[in-house]
């Protein structure tokens, strides 16, 4: 699944590619499932329309056009973008297609169709319709404790939780709470202050660490848990980095969860 750092990745990309061309056209194979808001009511949304800037909060992302209106993108399970011009060069799975007056496409990538677009006006009240909070780059500490201290579910839950805090998948989580040594089943409401800010420090680490290195997990630190899982690694131990105890894995709040019994007691 696109997490954050790769959604910000895509939008970085589509920066550099898309923007202030005229969208001349647009193509969906299933509109229905596709698009959150009648295909019409879509097209004549970005029409003649130049993307001119772009925001990204937690896993969503928002390009915005020339009328102050916004096209939303959703990346599913498994979304991706590029960005050609001879049709012969158009992605497997491109179900979406932008066309722009430059000659070149935009395909989305919906492998699962799981994927989503639409045209909103309004970013903030959007995102609060869907209870979605801050992004984890933008987050104050006094937010975020906040957000801690009122739950008291399993902290692992409460950080995946996007209206806590937007952008925090599986896999982040687990090498937050690894690098604050913080036992992913304590609940959230008995945690101390010293300990929120240890989780506070590592998540904006990890988030930022994962964007620089354009989320090629390959290249993070040895001293990262993300490397037991094995992405990018073909001969990989499932042994603590820093131990070098056999980690736990097991369900913790519902979700696969990775963690060492030693360093997170």
């Amino acid at each position: 699944m696109p997490e954050l750092p790769e959604v910000e990745t895509y939008r970085r990309y589509l920066e550099g590619t898309i923007f202030h061309q005229k969208i001349i056209d647009f193509e969906v194979d299933d509109p229905k499932k596709l698009l959150l808001i009648p295909q019409d009511e879509f097209i004549s949304g970005i029409k003649g329309r130049q993307i001119i800037g772009s925001k990204r909060v937690g896993k969503n992302l928002f390009l915005e056009l020339d009328n102050r209106t916004w096209l939303y993108m959703h990346f599913g399970m498994s979304g991706d973008v590029h960005y050609y011009k001879d049709t012969a060069d158009r992605p497997k799975h491109a179900r979406m297609v932008f066309y722009f007056d430059s000659g070149f496409k935009l395909g989305f990538i919906c492998p699962r169709k799981f994927e989503r677009l639409s045209v909103i006006s309004d970013v903030d009240a959007f995102l609060k319709k869907k209870k979605v909070n801050a992004d984890v780059t933008e987050i104050t500490f006094e937010e975020f404790k906040r957000q801690l201290n009122k739950r008291k579910s399993v902290v692992k839950s409460v950080l995946l939780d996007q209206s806590v805090v937007a952008g925090i998948g599986n896999w982040i989580v687990d090498e937050v709470l690894f690098q604050a040594k913080i036992n992913p089943s304590t609940k959230s409401h008995s945690l101390a202050d010293p300990e929120i800010q240890l989780i506070f420090d590592a998540m904006k680490n990890v988030v930022n660490l994962a964007i620089e290195k354009e989320a090629n997990y390959v290249h993070f630190p040895d001293s990262y848990l993300i490397h037991a899982r094995g992405w990018g690694k073909p001969d990989f131990e499932t042994t603590c980095p820093n131990c070098k105890q056999e980690l736990a894995v097991e369900k913790v709040g519902g979700r696969t969860t990775y963690y060492c019994l030693n360093c997170q007691k």
